[in-house]
């Protein structure tokens, strides 16, 4: 057998988020860590908004996820030495984002400001000619656009 990280992240890419149910929580950047002994595993995750409904439901699955896989002794713990930030996100969460029909966040190079908060592609037709309609989306974790170029509203995850 391969590495027993490597299989364990391996599983991990088949855990879906709840909300957007295309996109791993690998690809969300919010495994920090896989602690594996001979007698246990454990993984450590954060959640993308420290009050996100799906945290609860997001350790069941992973711990059911790598039960399943032949793993025994999983606990599944939230990660707290630091926050998420949308820069956790893979280049490959990004596009899967965009193909769900939801805006990536920006990457933040520096403070995050106002502009990196309202700008946003439009995951319909790629255009940049866009407006943030409010701060808040259906879930805490999105914002609510609309491009000015093929007129489609969109909800955008947002930079933190």
């Amino acid at each position: 057998m391969t590495n027993i990280k490597e299989y364990i992240y391996n599983r991990l890419e088949r855990v879906m988020d709840p909300e957007i149910p295309t996109l791993s929580v690998v690809d969300l950047g919010m495994i920090t860590d896989v602690i594996a002994s001979n007698d246990s595993v454990t993984v450590k995750f954060l959640p993308t908004f420290v009050a996100c409904p799906a945290t609860s439901v997001i350790r069941s699955n992973i711990k059911e996820t790598l039960e399943q896989s032949g793993i025994p002794n999983v606990n599944v713990e939230l990660e707290n030495r630091f926050s998420w930030s949308s820069d956790r996100v893979t280049e490959r969460g990004k596009q899967l984002l965009e193909k769900f029909g939801l805006g990536a966040p920006a990457t933040i190079t520096d403070a995050l400001d106002l502009v990196q908060i309202e700008s946003s592609k439009c995951p319909h037709c790629g255009s940049e000619n866009t407006t943030m309609r409010s701060l808040f989306g259906s879930t805490l974790c999105r914002s609510i656009h609309y491009c000015n170029d093929c007129r489609q509203s969109f909800e955008r995850f947002k930079p933190l």
